[in-house]
């Protein structure tokens, strides 16, 4: 009977450092899931700060106006058609 109980008891314990073990293995997997999305959301942030600084230059923003089909203030459109 002694032998039994001691038996289970072991048997308790080393399932709890089972489940314990198990415990710290998804905390590590989280871990490095978490620094990967950290890495990856530092990157886009320095991607957006370069063109954010990228568009306050008055150049840059003259080109892209200028893409979109927009003209200065007394400037005439011409559009023309037929090319191909």
């Amino acid at each position: 009977m002694g032998r039994s109980v001691l038996l289970l008891v072991l048997v308790a314990v080393f399932g709890l450092y089972i489940q314990q073990g198990l415990a710290l293995l998804s905390v590590r997997g989280q871990e490095h899931r978490q620094q990967a999305e950290v890495a990856r959301l530092q990157h886009e942030n320095s991607q957006l700060a370069a063109q954010q600084s990228s568009l306050q230059n008055p150049a840059i923003i003259q080109q892209d106006a200028r893409a979109l089909g927009m003209i200065r203030l007394g400037e005439r459109p011409y559009v023309v058609t037929g090319l191909h």
